[in-house]
């Protein structure tokens, strides 16, 4: 009896590779008109239910059960899906199609879950791309791309590296999860990531200038930028522009959404940060964000809070002190400004956030420039 069973489930993984390989060589057209809402999720699946009867000879049985297989591939992420459900898992890392690495309440570890073979697994990394709408042939060996829908719990940030530019051949497949319902400060007071007295002094900062946040990977500086900004008043209008969608809202009625748009080889679009943050200074906001500063908007941003308008920003740093460094270099890209005259203008970021460790390390006031000694001064207060 179980050597009938492990072969009948044995089929229907087979049937499954098959099914997705129709549609991701076949049928790939259907599977884009499912994402972009042209036909519902009952019109496909009643698509996919005809093509399995009159195209794959399995029993009855076996076709239901394939049917509801493939319905929990396409709307979820298979044998990952597990990972994705689980709120105490923040990352996911796909290293090769039998070791699946996570990190669970900031601890990495293995899991159980692994991909058939080596087959199952590069057919899963092409459905995946084809799904988020990204190419990722020997012109887009790297890809990153964003899901927002697919979860309803979390925002899926993808990266994917293909064999091309990989030491092993396979790809590498990592997912950052994004909680939808993010914390507001209140509950990252709760959280411990620092005191009612901090969280008001954040709060009382952030309204009244702009502010840099700083930290290493996964300090909780997107965490709390989203918090922060969730303090605003309504009557404030706000531009968030950024490369992953990682930043959202839970009650502001006037915040605007941007993401960069990099080309690839099917089209020449591209609209990175700074072609959004320069479009940002022509909409009438009263507040501009961006999500993670990594090249020449930070020009643009300092542009905008020397002009008057607050701004705010995350970057990565090690220390409060260099985070200001980086944010010149990286607008030196795109400045004929010498160095020093950027560092003056950066005297407009009145508040530095230092994160480290999911909690809030370090705060410092930016009490201007010093010319004799031509040098940002900052007091910390935390």
């Amino acid at each position: 009896m179980d050597a009938l069973i492990i072969k009948k489930e044995s089929e229907i993984e087979e049937g499954l590779k098959e099914l997705v390989g129709d549609y991701i060589n076949q049928k790939q057209p259907r599977l884009l008109a499912l994402r972009k809402g042209s036909i519902t999720r009952e019109e496909f699946m009643q698509e996919v239910k005809d093509h399995i009867r009159s195209r794959m000879h399995i029993p009855v049985k076996q076709q239901e059960k394939l049917l509801s297989r493939f319905e929990e591939y396409v709307f979820g992420y298979s044998r990952l899906s597990v990972l994705i459900d689980d709120p105490e898992i923040s990352d996911i890392r796909v290293i090769r199609h039998d070791l699946v690495r996570v990190k669970r309440k900031g601890r990495r570890m293995n899991c159980s879950v692994a991909f058939g073979d080596e087959k199952e697994y590069r057919q899963f990394v092409d459905y995946v791309a084809m799904k988020n709408q990204a190419n990722i042939s020997n012109l887009n060996a790297i890809q990153r791309f964003t899901d927002a829908e697919s979860s309803p719990d979390f925002i899926l940030r993808f990266t994917v590296s293909m064999p091309l530019v990989n030491s092993q051949n396979s790809p590498y497949l990592c997912i950052r999860k994004v909680p939808k319902r993010f914390p507001l400060m209140s509950e990252l007071v709760e959280e411990g990531m620092m005191n009612r007295e901090t969280a008001e002094l954040l709060i009382e900062r952030f309204r009244t200038g702009s502010m840099l946040i700083c930290g290493g990977n996964s300090s909780g500086k997107t965490t709390i930028l989203n918090a922060l900004k969730e303090t605003l008043p309504n009557d404030v209008a706000i531009l968030v522009a950024q490369q992953a969608d990682e930043l959202t809202t839970r009650f502001h009625p006037d915040t605007m959404f941007m993401h960069s748009l990099p080309g690839n080889s099917e089209s020449q679009a591209n609209y990175d940060l700074k072609n959004i943050s320069i479009a940002g200074l022509t909409m009438d906001v009263d507040y501009f964000i961006i999500g993670e500063v990594k090249g020449a908007e930070a020009l643009y941003l300092l542009n905008a809070a020397c002009t008057g308008q607050i701004c705010s920003a995350t970057i990565h740093s090690t220390s409060a002190e260099r985070a200001t460094d980086k944010l010149v270099d990286y607008a030196m890209y795109e400045s004929r400004y010498g160095r020093n005259e950027l560092m003056r203008m950066m005297d407009c970021f009145k508040t530095v956030v230092f994160m480290k460790d999911y909690k809030v390390s370090g705060i410092y006031y930016c009490r201007g420039w010093n010319e004799e000694r031509r040098e940002l001064e900052y007091d910390k207060v935390l």
